[in-house]
């Protein structure tokens, strides 16, 4: 799914669609238990913008997508920049998203526009209310809880077991009056020896920082790292 809002006060809008779509439909099993895994992958950015970045791939890549084409009538109050003579920004603007859109269907993608008058908070509340309700019906259709987030819920802790890990690294490392361990010897100190490589980037972010020393070393002929506190 592609979102290509043609007025650069909407360029928020597919983020926000990202979330709301990605994180509603993105499900490994529907509301039986049965493994599904459904969702609907969004991007999308201005559409001026995207003329000159992905609608190439649009066009003659894969057709696995369609487009929804938000297009405003009104530029604005403020008098509007001619680029030449009598053909302002806003004219290019329209021609831009006309243009992409027939450039699209030439080649069968399938594409569909909604227009609204003015970018004003009704406006805005109701392109929100639409798409809310419309990802809410599209759950319903595929048997899944768009309202039950276990993957969002996963990344929480395991962002938390990392922060459980770096505090175990630096206590270790502060009491050490300045011996070095490598990366391995840390995991079996703190008891953390299937998180290795977590332990790894802890630590390199640590010494990156200035917050601990990385020595180099060669050790029958390989070149280890180890970390002791400053």
């Amino acid at each position: 799914m592609v979102i290509l809002p043609y007025k650069d006060r909407l360029e928020l809008f597919s983020k926000y669609l990202q979330q709301l779509v990605m994180e509603s439909l993105g499900k490994e099993h529907d509301l039986n238990g049965a493994v599904v895994n459904q969702g609907i992958s969004v991007f999308g950015n201005k559409g001026s913008t995207d003329q000159h970045s992905y609608v190439q791939q649009l066009r003659d890549g894969l057709n696995n997508f369609f487009v929804t084409f938000i297009e405003v009538l009104e530029d604005g109050r403020s008098q509007n920049l001619e680029v030449e003579s009598n053909v302002t920004s806003g004219d290019y603007l329209q021609g831009f998203y006309l243009g992409t859109r027939q450039a699209l269907a030439e080649k069968g993608r399938e594409s569909v526009t909604i227009t609204v008058k003015e970018v004003s908070p009704f406006a805005i509340g109701v392109l929100i209310a639409l798409f809310e309700r419309t990802v809410g019906f599209y759950a319903s259709l595929i048997n899944v809880n768009a309202y039950h987030q276990p993957g969002v819920e996963a990344g929480k802790k395991a962002a938390g077991r990392v922060i459980e890990i770096k505090r175990k690294v630096v206590d270790f490392l502060s009491q050490q009056s300045g011996a070095a361990f490598s990366v391995e010897e840390i995991s079996k100190k703190i008891d953390a020896q299937d998180d290795v490589e977590i332990i790894f980037k802890i630590c390199e972010h640590l010494s990156a920082n200035q917050k601990y020393v990385m020595c180099k070393y060669f050790d029958k002929s390989i070149l280890e790292r180890k970390y002791a506190a400053i």
